[in-house]
């Protein structure tokens, strides 16, 4: 379980193709503090394996099978992408953003992108319907693993308020309009609505 909130923006140093899936290796520092072989680290809110490191050379390596590069936009990734990175939650560590598990439910396109007067940046993400059902007003959404809060929802978009901070630590600043964002709904819907139909 992941809480959306960012640790670490980092540098895709390669992505090859390996059997239908790929091989990513990422640049980074604070995420292999504890690393370990077999450890989770969710990579723009996609929840990856740790296969190969070296902390001393700072990188780490995991392998995207086929579903997650149909499903996610892992698959985009080039050499010199920054990329969101965050370890799974301590059961110790406050919950600062919400309950993530790091499995992608569809990419969404970012549609419009609008800075506001006290430096928050207000986005607008076309989505899915199968994402766009459990999207409310004021509820929490994951973009490119980062915890958000919903500002509007509407039939065929979302939108969300980006602070200032967020802008600087994550990938989100300078993503570009057209640019395919990984989406995960709060996984509580999901069981609300599964509990509902088992009744009838």
């Amino acid at each position: 379980m992941f809480t959306g909130i960012v640790e670490e923006l980092a540098t895709v140093v390669s992505i090859t193709g390996n059997e239908g899936g790929a091989r990513l290796v990422v640049r980074a520092t604070t995420v292999l503090d504890d690393v370990t072989m077999g450890a989770s680290i969710a990579v723009n809110g996609c929840c990856l394996t740790v296969v190969e490191f070296d902390t001393a050379a700072h990188w780490w390596a995991a392998d995207a099978v086929a579903e997650t590069l149909q499903r996610t936009n892992i698959g985009d990734l080039m050499a010199g992408d920054r990329v969101n990175l965050e370890r799974p939650v301590r059961l110790s560590d406050r919950l600062g953003g919400h309950l993530v598990q790091g499995h992608v439910d569809a990419t969404g396109t970012i549609s419009e992108k609008s800075m506001n007067a006290d430096g928050s940046m207000t986005l607008r993400v076309d989505a899915p319907r199968e994402v766009l059902r459990y999207i409310v007003e004021k509820g929490s959404i994951t973009v490119d693993g980062v915890s958000l809060t919903v500002v509007d929802a509407l039939a065929h978009q979302f939108s969300i308020a980006v602070i200032p901070h967020t802008q600087l630590v994550t990938t989100l600043g300078p993503k570009p309009i057209g640019a395919r964002v990984n989406l995960e709904i709060d996984v509580v819907a999901k069981y609300v609505e599964r509990l509902l139909a088992e009744r009838g």
